[in-house]
């Protein structure tokens, strides 16, 4: 058959039928037109279903070549089963016309294999009659592939999305992580050239004393060595001359008191041990001051759409547009919230919220296992503010207003898991809150909630030093 070889070139990558009307996109790839349309309903952006670029037209025109191409394939085809099925209509084994459909063998059948042994006690319809059956069947079997294939194509566009996210979120953290050596970097590149520095002037310091301390030996011993000279010279005179000299002789050699061996002053060497002795800790400790510690990083694949973390994933604030990520399982949907990258099962853990009081905001837990695709109705703990009131809230058990003299501008949680506490404390005036106890059994992730448009921040945490002598 002449398109045969061609078929798969007439087939619409959509719904995988030769086209009907179909159009040409931006890109040069064709779908059937009503297949296009069903696809950009589903769609934000209008692309093309095969290589995802944006179509340049709402109404892509029609590729009346390719239209044409389809309609003479489809009439060939028409012509070819048509005189197939003239052979088909007739028994291999009697050569008499099919009339009926064995719902046993599903098979159609002449009335002589029906009076047969092989049919036997078998069920039989009319061949129209069970041709109209079995395509009702196969059609709802082929809608509800199709429905699927839906399914499929929306997900593989979700999930090319994805990629396309993953490799720009790589993109991104490397640059964030490139930022922060360089930062590292640049602290140690000037923190080796103020201690080469001061080497340098220590040594040009001390280099200088012992030059001119060099000098004045150096004119000593000449002075000195003049003095042995002469005074050998008068050794060799003949003994009238040298005793007429000799007063005058030993009064040049004693004219001052016969000098001290020369002495190195104190601290007349370089400082090594001031310079290298714990020199990495020392700078380490001086690094405290270029770098922060947060006791609690937010995570970014867990924030609802609503929700912009900061590159630092310190702080969170609400925006009215919906942010084009990824809907992955770790993310929140209807809880307007973001967890903490770390939870815990043990121990003592406390940090900081600065938090606004002009839109809705709480602060506290919530266990490992909740449901993060609908509404969190229960296990999570919070203190809640909303509506100019303070509420300490666990669903579905306790709903307590607070009576808070002043708005709170910091508040400070402390998990102790352990022994099964939650306390909320006013970081500013000390003031408690409120406590909740609670037999704890999950890890327990912070988490933020708010409806604030400026963003609520992590404090960071006090980086101290403790040597074990």
């Amino acid at each position: 058959m002449a398109f045969c070889s061609a078929k798969e070139d007439l087939t619409c990558p959509i719904c995988f039928d030769i086209f009907k009307n179909p159009v040409l996109l931006s890109c040069s790839h064709s779908v059937c037109k009503d297949c296009l349309q069903t696809w950009w309903a589903e769609q934000l952006i209008h692309s093309c279903p095969l290589c995802k670029r944006r179509s340049s037209r709402d109404d892509p025109p029609s590729n009346l070549v390719l239209k044409n191409l389809c309609e003479a394939f489809l009439q060939e085809l028409s012509a070819e089963q048509k005189s197939s099925v003239q052979c088909e209509d007739l028994c291999v084994l009697h050569s008499e016309k099919l009339r009926l459909f064995c719902l046993d063998h599903q098979q159609a059948v002449c009335v002589v294999c029906r009076d047969s042994k092989a049919h036997e006690n078998h069920r039989f319809r009319p061949i129209h009659e069970a041709a109209k059956e079995n395509r009702g069947t196969l059609t709802k079997a082929i809608k509800s592939l199709k429905k699927k294939l839906e399914k499929y194509n929306k997900v593989k566009f979700s999930w090319d999305q994805t990629a396309e996210h993953i490799k720009a979120r790589a993109q991104h953290t490397e640059k964030l992580i490139r930022g922060e050596f360089k930062k590292l970097q640049n602290f140690l590149r000037k923190e080796e050239e103020t201690r080469i520095t001061a080497l340098r002037m220590e040594e040009a310091r001390k280099s200088q004393v012992m030059k001119e301390k060099i000098t004045t030996l150096s004119k000593d011993i000449v002075a000195l060595s003049e003095k042995i000279k002469a005074a050998e010279k008068e050794l060799k005179s003949e003994d009238t001359t040298f005793l007429q000299n000799y007063k005058a002789v030993v009064e040049r050699v004693h004219w001052r008191p016969l000098l001290e061996d020369p002495q190195l002053e104190s601290d007349a060497l370089i400082d090594v041990a001031k310079h290298v002795g714990n020199l990495g800790f020392n700078i380490w400790e001086k690094m405290k001051e270029e770098v922060s510690y947060s006791p609690v990083i937010l995570d970014p694949n867990t924030a609802q759409l609503n929700l912009e973390v900061s590159v630092n994933l310190t702080s969170v604030r609400f925006t009215e547009t919906e942010m084009q990520l990824p809907r992955n399982p770790e993310r929140h949907e209807c809880h307007i919230s973001v967890l903490g990258s770390t939870g815990f099962n043990s121990g003592a853990h406390s940090w900081e919220v600065k938090v606004r009081n002009d839109a809705d905001w709480s602060v506290g837990v919530m266990e490992e296992s909740v449901q993060r695709k609908g509404g969190i109705l229960s296990r999570y703990w919070e203190i809640w503010f909303k509506d100019g009131e303070y509420k300490a809230y666990a669903p579905s058990y306790t709903d307590k207003v607070l009576s808070v003299r002043s708005h709170i501008r910091k508040i400070k949680a402390h998990l102790d898991w352990n022994k099964g506490r939650l306390s909320f404390t006013d970081a500013d005036t000390k003031t408690n809150l409120y406590t909740f106890s609670h037999t704890f059994t999950e890890r327990m992730f912070p988490f933020v909630h708010t409806k604030n448009k400026k963003p609520l921040k992590i404090v960071p945490g006090k980086v101290t030093l403790q040597l074990d002598m």
